[in-house]
């Protein structure tokens, strides 16, 4: 599966190492362009500037978590269509349903193979907004309406 160098994908993630790792992996493994932030308010500018093709973006951050990330992005109608795959160490089921409630394609857990990352990257750009949206009534309609998905605290 290629990629054109064209194709923008904007990282955020608090932690540099990581952010540097995947930088260089996903160019020289993915071919992606790649732009970077490191907090969910510096991800949420350059979102809305770059319009990427996709964004990974983590939960756990400064400013706004990832999970509020998601839900600015979608409740913009400028933002609503990009393609978001979360990357993050929460790993238990109400953290991914959180995710996927707030409107993220895809949910992968740290440490992730990249060749992994790369195919959630390749499938949130290929996934159409009417599947997008019938993803989103589907979660909707299955939530067992516990109350605040919000995964918990941001520490």
């Amino acid at each position: 599966m290629s990629t054109s160098p064209g194709v923008t994908v904007l990282l955020i993630d608090d932690n540099v190492e990581l952010l540097d790792l995947m930088t260089r992996s996903l160019h020289y493994i993915g071919h992606f362009t790649v732009e970077r932030a490191s907090d969910g308010v510096e991800g949420l500018e350059k979102a809305m500037a770059l319009r990427p093709a996709c964004i990974v973006v983590d939960v756990m951050m400064p400013g706004l978590n990832g999970y509020q990330f998601v839900r600015a992005l979608r409740g913009d109608p400028t933002s609503a269509g990009i393609p978001i795959v979360m990357l993050t160490a929460l790993a238990q089921d109400f953290n991914q349903l959180a995710g996927f409630l707030a409107g993220a394609d895809h949910y992968l857990i740290k440490p992730v193979k990249i060749q992994e990352l790369i195919a959630a990257i390749h499938e949130a750009i290929t996934l159409s907004q009417s599947e997008r949206d019938r993803r989103q009534r589907t979660l909707a309609e299955q939530d067992d309406g516990e109350g605040n998905h919000d995964g918990g605290s941001d520490a």
